[in-house]
């Protein structure tokens, strides 16, 4: 058992032996010879005291020593401590949320045997989904990043920071990313083993640790995503970073401070490539446009450099915190018809599936499984164009840009009228170009977001009523020609409601 497990079960039974005894918290520091704040922080599970503090308190208590520091609660509090054992709440972060464990334990304990049952119920429901540590953490972060707006100041400033000191300007060339990484930290770059092995090709990049430290890439990413990975090899370093993944995509998390300081480093290098004053300026010249103009969106993807992916990610970081607007951000991969959710920032209130336990089908009418079909429905790319993710390709030595498929809507969901003015970008993946992907940003509309993007009224945009899932749509084949799947969830509802009535009116009857 962990040691923190047990400093807390220990204070729990000290509290509980108190609170039996009735002595206040104050009075039993008293005869113990001990602070009010000490006793207070063993209570919590912050501290374990020396044997002779244990002693003390176990004659006041009069409790036997053994059984004091046994790490056996009583029965109203047994099934409590085997929730508390449960990896999924062992990791999670409660201090970057401003709490302990033993934060939580104080409030549970008031009812044990309830509180104990509704944290095992929510860890069984986490289990039947499949919900893995993984699942656990990267909502942790989501959540942390929904509270902060996306938006950390220090690490924007470190970004400034490295520019100025290396004089790296837009759009920063993969040859610049290169020389600071090889000169400053003394990185050797491989830009062959992964490609040319079948069974690690799948990966983005390894970085193997030594001296020196090097960076295995895989070849088959177009440039950009390859400037990425160094610029976030540097931001490990600049950071001090040391919990993270050492594969791109993650093989293993281990921690929240890993997810984290993966999250940490991509912001860097996302604020290297789009430095905040530059990126803001064209943000601001897009939003203030009467219509809707793609080729503005266009003209960031070739000035800066970057993915579609990193363009509105950026826009993420900086869109609350500087234009005051909530947003969305929405990733989604579509695998021959399989559609899946595998990234999403909420911070808009957009009653979204979360993607992990739901055997249903999103809504075809979203703006990014529209562009997702779309795509299939297009005249299909060249072979150049796939092998270079849709965005750049190298041709005789020279680079020429691809346009992505860009869209944009005006979601109105169903029942409710609330609005989402949402555009985004599909294209192929690099290392599997037979899987489209397609990433949106959504802006809540109210009365007010017309002063700061104006061509929310562009009456070019097209309208779309969504729903969350074809199982729950009352929408009818005429109303919605794209639905994948019957309103199953939906029918079942109304049959259950159906029913409820007809009991509600035989009672009714049998009382009369």
């Amino acid at each position: 058992m962990r040691t923190d497990l047990v400093t807390i079960i220990f204070g729990l039974k000290v509290r509980q032996a108190r609170e039996k005894k009735g002595l206040s918290l104050k009075e039993f520091a008293a005869r113990c010879e001990m602070s009010a704040s000490y006793i207070t922080e063993i209570e919590k599970g912050r501290k374990y005291p020396k044997i002779d503090k244990i002693m003390k308190m176990a004659s006041v208590l009069d409790k036997d020593y053994d059984d004091l520091v046994s790490i056996r609660l009583d029965p109203s509090l047994r099934h409590l401590e085997s929730t508390l054992s449960a990896p999924l709440l062992q990791a999670f972060p409660f201090d970057e949320f401003g709490l302990d464990i033993a934060d939580l334990v104080n409030l549970l304990t008031r009812a044990p045997d309830k509180a104990s049952a509704l944290l095992r119920t929510i860890l069984e429901i986490g289990r039947r989904y499949d919900m893995k540590d993984e699942h656990f953490l990267r909502a942790a972060l989501r959540s942390y990043q929904e509270i902060n707006d996306n938006y950390f100041p220090d690490l924007e400033e470190a970004a400034v920071t490295f520019a100025v000191q290396h004089d790296l300007t837009v759009p920063i060339s993969l040859g610049d990313a290169a020389a600071v990484l090889q000169k400053k930290y003394n990185y050797d770059i491989d830009m062959d083993t992964l490609a040319d092995d079948g069974v690690l090709s799948g990966y983005r990049s390894l970085m193997v640790k030594g001296r020196p430290p090097r960076i295995l890439v895989n070849n088959h990413l177009n440039e950009t995503q390859i400037k990425f990975l160094l610029l976030r090899e540097i931001g490990y370093q600049t950071l001090k970073l040391k919990g993270r993944a050492y594969t791109s995509p993650p093989e293993v998390v281990e921690s929240f401070e890993q997810v984290f300081n993966d999250f940490q480093a991509s912001y860097f290098a996302g604020a290297l490539l789009m430095p905040r004053v530059e990126i803001l300026a064209d943000i601001e010249a897009f939003f203030g446009q009467e219509t809707f103009r793609p080729n503005l969106l266009q003209d960031m993807l070739t000035n800066y450099r970057v993915t579609p992916e990193m363009l509105l990610y950026r826009f993420s970081e900086l869109v609350p915190q500087h234009f005051g607007i909530g947003i969305h951000f929405l990733r989604f991969h579509d695998a021959d018809g399989d559609y899946h959710l595998v990234k999403q920032l909420n911070m808009s209130q957009l009653p979204l599936p979360s993607g992990i336990g739901l055997n249903e089908h999103y809504c075809r009418r979203w703006l990014t499984t529209r562009l997702l079909q779309e795509m299939v429905d297009a005249v299909p790319v060249s072979a150049e164009m796939v092998a270079s993710n849709g965005i750049y390709a190298q041709r005789d030595g020279t680079l020429e840009i691809e346009k992505p498929h860009i869209g944009v809507q005006l979601s109105e969901y169903f029942g409710s009228g609330t609005r989402f003015l949402c555009m985004g970008f599909g294209r192929p993946l690099a290392l599997s170009p037979h899987v489209n992907t397609s990433v949106i940003i959504g802006f809540r509309v109210d009365a007010d977001l017309g002063s700061t993007i104006h061509f929310v009224d562009d009456p070019d945009v097209p309208v779309t009523v969504i729903n969350e899932t074809c199982e729950r749509c009352p929408l009818t084949e005429t109303q919605c020609t794209m639905r994948a799947a019957p309103p199953r969830v939906l029918r079942s509802r109304e049959a259950r409601a159906e029913r409820q009535k007809a009991v509600q009116a035989l009672l009714a009857e049998l009382r009369s």
